[in-house]
C-alpha cells in the first residue's frame, strides 16, 4: 500500500515566497540572461517538490514534471521531426500553450528525460538519513497515443504518427531502464477518447502498445489513464500489454472501476481518488475504502494497490497541492491497516456507523453491550 503523484505538480512557489523559476526565465529571455540559471532554478524546484512528497508520506516519488513548458512539449522537443509553436490559450491555462506539429515521422536521437530522472533520484536519496533506503523515484513520459492526439499530425497522418512515436519512445524507455529507473510511467489520458465500438482504433492502440513496450520485459511499467473513463472494451487491449501496474482516474472517470475489475490479480492498481480539481480536503475514509475495494477484487491484496490524485495538481496553489498530498499520504497509511477493527479505530468515527459517530469513537460490534428487546 503506497501513495504517489500522477501528472505535474505546481511550479509556482508557496504564497509569499519568491518565484525563482519565473525570474530565471525572465532573465534568460532578456539580453545577456544566462540560460543556466533556468536549469539551476528547475533543480531547486525539483528538490522542493521531492521534499514535500517525503514530508507528506508519499512512497513512490516523481520530480513533479516541473521542468520545461509542459511534459508534452518536453518530449516533442527532444524528438527529431517535431516543431512547436506558441498559440493563444484559454484563460484558465495561462496566456500561451504549445501544440507540437509533426514535420516528419518522429525519431529518437538521444535521451530526453534520463538526466532529469537521474538528478531527481540523487536528490531524493539525499533527503533520507545515512544508511536509510533511498526513496524510489519513477520516470514519467507522455505516451505516444496521447502525444499524437494532441499534436498536429501534418502530412504524416495520425496512424503513422502514433506508431512512429511508439518506436521513438520505446528507445527513450530503454534508455531510462538502462539508467536504472525502477518504474517508468506512461501517461495516456487520450485513451479515454476511444469509443468502445471503434475496432480499428483499438487495433491501432494495441499495435502502439506492442511497439512501445518491446524489449522491456521484466521492467516495471505503469500505464496512467486520467481525465475520464476508459471504456470497459479497453480491458482486452490494456491487459495484453506487459504493464506491471495501471493508474486510473476515479474522479472524472468513475466507470474506470469496470476495467479495474477486469485487471488480472497480479497487476498493480493505483486508484486516483484525491480530487485534483479542487483544493478542498478529500474524504480519507472514502480513499481508504477505494484502496480496500481494489485490493478485494480477484484477491489482489493491499500490497498491489496504491493511492494517487485523480490527475496532475498543477492548477492548484502550491500550498493547496501540498495539503492534498499530505491527506493522500495519511489515507494510504490508514488504508494499509488490514485488520477490520483496527481500521475502524483509525478512521473518523462518523464514517463507521451511527453508534460510533454518536460516541465519537469506534466501537467494534462484538464489544457492544447486548440490549434485549421487549
Amino acid at each position: 500500500m503506497f501513495a504517489t503523484l500522477v501528472g505535474p505538480y505546481p511550479r509556482a512557489p508557496h504564497p509569499g515566497r519568491p518565484d525563482r523559476l519565473r525570474d530565471a526565465r525572465a532573465g534568460a529571455a532578456a539580453a545577456g540572461g544566462d540560460p543556466a540559471e533556468i536549469v539551476a532554478a528547475e533543480d531547486a524546484l525539483v528538490c522542493e517538490v521531492l521534499a514535500e512528497q517525503v514530508e507528506a508520506g508519499l512512497d513512490l516519488l516523481t520530480d513533479g514534471q516541473v521542468r520545461g513548458d509542459d511534459p508534452m512539449c518536453v518530449i516533442a522537443r527532444g524528438l527529431q521531426g517535431f516543431t512547436t509553436a506558441a498559440t493563444a490559450g484559454p484563460a484558465t491555462e495561462g496566456p500561451l500553450h504549445h501544440r507540437p506539429r509533426a514535420a516528419s515521422v518522429p525519431e529518437w536521437v538521444g535521451p530526453i528525460t534520463v538526466a532529469a530522472w537521474q538528478f531527481a533520484a540523487a536528490a531524493a536519496a539525499s533527503l533520507v538519513p545515512d544508511g536509510a533506503p533511498a526513496p524510489l523515484v519513477r520516470a514519467c513520459i507522455v505516451g505516444p497515443y496521447t502525444l499524437a492526439r494532441l499534436s498536429d499530425p501534418g502530412d504524416v497522418g495520425k496512424e503513422r504518427l502514433v506508431l512512429g512515436l511508439a518506436e521513438a519512445l520505446n528507445a527513450e524507455m530503454r534508455a531510462l531502464a538502462a539508467a536504472g529507473a525502477p518504474v517508468i510511467q506512461v501517461d495516456e489520458s487520450a485513451l479515454t477518447l476511444v469509443r468502445a465500438d471503434d475496432e480499428p482504433e483499438w487495433e491501432l492502440v494495441r499495435e502502439m502498445l506492442r511497439r512501445l513496450t518491446t524489449g522491456l520485459d521484466g521492467r516495471h511499467l505503469m500505464l496512467a489513464i486520467t481525465g475520464g473513463s476508459a471504456d470497459r472494451a479497453a480491458s482486452r487491449v490494456l491487459y495484453d500489454a506487459p504493464f506491471s501496474s495501471y493508474l486510473f482516474d476515479l474522479i472524472l472517470g468513475p466507470d474506470n472501476w469496470y476495467p479495474i475489475a477486469d485487471a488480472p490479480p497480479e497487476r498493480g492498481i493505483v486508484c486516483g481518488v484525491a480530487d485534483a480539481r479542487t483544493g478542498r480536503r478529500d474524504d480519507e475514509p472514502v480513499m481508504a475504502w477505494a484502496a480496500h475495494y481494489a485490493a478485494s477484487m480477484r484477491g489482489r491484496g493491499l500490497d498491489r494497490v496504491g493511492l494517487a490524485p485523480s490527475a496532475g495538481l498543477e492548477r492548484l496553489p502550491r500550498d493547496a497541492a501540498a495539503a492534498k498530498i499530505r491527506g493522500l499520504g495519511a489515507a494510504a497509511r490508514t488504508a494499509a491497516i488490514s485488520d477490520v477493527d483496527a481500521l475502524g479505530a483509525a478512521i473518523d468515527p462518523r464514517a463507521t456507523d451511527a453508534r460510533s459517530a454518536a460516541l465519537g469513537r469506534y466501537e467494534p460490534a462484538r464489544d457492544r453491550p447486548h440490549r434485549p428487546r421487549g
